[in-house]
C-alpha cells in the first residue's frame, strides 16, 4: 500500500471517528444529525470519498428512511391523540396503589409499544407518558418506571423485524421472512425480556416499597385516538404479512403511516401539518450521514478486514464465532453507538457470507448490547432527551452502574438461547 493510500485511509477513519463521537457526545449541544452530515460532507469535500460512492451509501438507506418515516408518523399521531397516555393511565389504574404492580404493568406496556412501534417510539413517546403517570400516582421515586422505558426499548427490540430500525440496517434487503424470524428469535427474545425484567426489578426493590395513589382517573380515548390505535394494529398486520412474503418493510410502513395520518386528519377535518411539524425529522439525515460514513469505511478496507476475520474464525468454530461476535458487537455498540456498529457489522456479515447463527448473534448484540450505557443506541439517547424535557437528569455513570448489572446476563442468556 502506497503512502498516499495509508494517509487517505487514516484521514477517513479519523473523520468517521470524530463524526461518530459528535453524534454520541453532542458537543455544544449541536444536534446529532449535524455531526453525521458534516462528517459525510468532509469526506466528499476532501476527496476521500467520490460523490458517486456517497450517493450509493445514501441510497442503501432508502428502506430505513421509509421505515422511520412511517413509524415516526404513527408515533406522533399516538402521542398527540393521547394513546400512550391512555395506555399508561390504564396501567396505573390496574396497579390499584401497588408500586410493584405498577412496575410490572408499565413493563408490559413497554413491551407492546417496542414490539409493534419500534424501540424509538418507546423512548420518545412512552417515556413522557410514564413520567406523567408517576406524577398522577404521586410516586416519590419515578426512576424505576422511567428506567423501564430505556431498558425494554432495547431488550424487546428483536421480537419482530419492525421492533428496531437496526434490524433493517443489519439485514438490509436480506431480511429473513417472518416465518423464519419468529422461531429463530422467539426464545432469545423471551429470555432477553424476562431476564431484563427480573434483574431490573431486583435492583429497584427498595424504591418499589414506596406507595402509589390508587385514585387514578383513566382519560377517555377520542375517536381519533381509537382510529390511530386501529391504524397501528393494521400496520402491524401489514408488516407481518410483508415480512412473511419477504417484502422489504420500509415502503409498507411509510404507506401505512401516511394512510393513518390521512384518516385521522379527515376525521378531525384538520391539517396534517400539526402532526408532521412535531416529528424529529433530523433522524433521517442522521441515518443518511451514517450510511455515508460506513460506505467510506468500506472503501478504505476496514469492513473487508472485519469480514476476513469472521471467515478465519468461522473455520475454527461456527458456534464460538457466533457467541464471540454477539458479545463483541454488544460492547462495541456502546463505544460507537449501535447504528454505525450495525451498519459495519451488517456489511461485514453479508460480505463474509456467514451462516444464520452468526448473523442472528450479531443482531442480538447490536439490539441488546446498548443496555449497558446511555451512548449505546439512538433510542437511549432519545430517552435522555425526553427526560430532560421533564427536567429529569440521569448521570451517565449512574446508568452505567445499572447497565453493568442488567445487560450482561440478558445478552449472554439470549445468545445461549439462540445457539444452544
Amino acid at each position: 500500500m502506497h503512502y498516499e493510500e495509508v494517509t487517505a485511509h487514516g484521514a477517513t477513519w479519523g473523520i468517521a471517528a470524530l463524526a461518530t463521537a459528535g453524534v454520541i457526545i453532542r458537543p455544544w449541544r449541536i444536534p446529532e444529525a449535524v455531526w453525521a452530515v458534516a462528517g459525510a460532507c468532509a469526506l466528499v469535500g476532501l476527496g476521500l470519498l467520490p460523490f458517486g460512492a456517497a450517493a450509493v451509501g445514501i441510497r442503501k438507506g432508502t428502506d430505513v428512511y421509509l421505515f422511520l418515516t412511517g413509524m415516526m408518523v404513527l408515533a406522533e399521531l399516538a402521542r398527540q391523540e393521547g394513546l400512550f397516555d391512555w395506555l399508561a393511565a390504564w396501567a396505573a389504574f390496574l396497579a390499584r396503589g401497588s408500586a410493584s404492580r405498577l412496575f410490572g404493568l408499565v413493563y408490559g406496556v413497554g413491551i407492546i409499544v417496542t414490539v409493534f412501534l419500534s424501540n424509538d417510539a418507546t423512548a420518545v413517546v412512552l417515556t413522557p407518558a410514564v413520567s406523567a403517570v408517576t406524577r398522577a400516582a404521586k410516586v416519590e421515586q419515578p426512576l424505576p418506571y422511567l428506567y423501564i422505558c430505556a431498558f425494554i426499548a432495547n431488550a424487546a427490540s428483536f421480537v419482530l423485524p419492525i421492533s428496531n430500525p437496526a434490524n433493517l440496517v443489519i439485514y438490509g434487503s436480506h431480511m429473513p421472512p417472518l416465518l423464519e424470524w419468529l422461531p429463530r428469535f422467539a426464545l432469545p427474545s423471551v429470555l432477553s425480556i424476562a431476564v431484563t425484567y427480573l434483574v431490573l426489578r431486583w435492583t429497584q426493590r427498595d424504591a418499589l416499597r414506596q406507595s402509589a395513589s390508587a385514585d387514578m382517573q383513566v382519560p377517555m380515548l377520542s375517536r381519533a385516538g381509537k382510529m390511530t390505535a386501529g391504524g397501528i394494529a393494521a400496520t402491524a398486520v401489514v408488516l407481518m404479512l410483508a415480512s412473511a412474503f419477504g417484502i422489504q418493510l420500509g415502503l409498507p410502513t411509510c404507506v401505512a403511516g401516511l394512510v393513518t395520518l390521512v384518516a385521522v386528519t379527515v376525521l378531525q377535518r384538520s391539517s396534517p401539518w400539526r402532526f408532521l411539524r412535531e416529528i424529529s425529522w433530523g433522524v433521517i439525515p442522521l441515518v443518511g450521514g451514517l450510511f455515508v460514513l460506513v460506505q467510506a469505511l468500506d472503501r478504505s478496507g476496514a469492513i473487508h478486514a472485519v469480514s476476513d476475520c469472521l471467515k478465519v474464525e468461522m473455520q475454527r468454530s461456527a458456534m464460538s464465532t457466533a457467541a464471540g461476535a454477539g458479545v463483541l458487537v454488544g460492547f462495541v455498540s456502546n463505544l460507537i453507538n449501535n447504528l454505525p456498529a450495525g451498519l459495519i457489522a451488517g456489511m461485514a456479515v453479508e460480505t463474509a457470507n456467514v451462516p444464520p447463527d452468526v448473523s442472528s448473534a450479531v443482531l442480538i448484540g447490536i439490539d441488546l448490547g446498548p443496555n449497558l450505557s446511555v451512548t449505546g443506541s439512538l433510542a437511549t439517547i432519545l430517552w435522555l432527551t425526553a427526560l430532560r424535557r421533564d427536567a429529569l437528569h440521569i448521570k451517565a455513570w449512574d446508568f452505567l452502574k445499572l447497565g453493568l448489572i442488567v445487560m450482561p446476563p440478558a445478552l449472554l442468556l439470549s445468545l445461549a438461547g439462540l445457539l444452544l
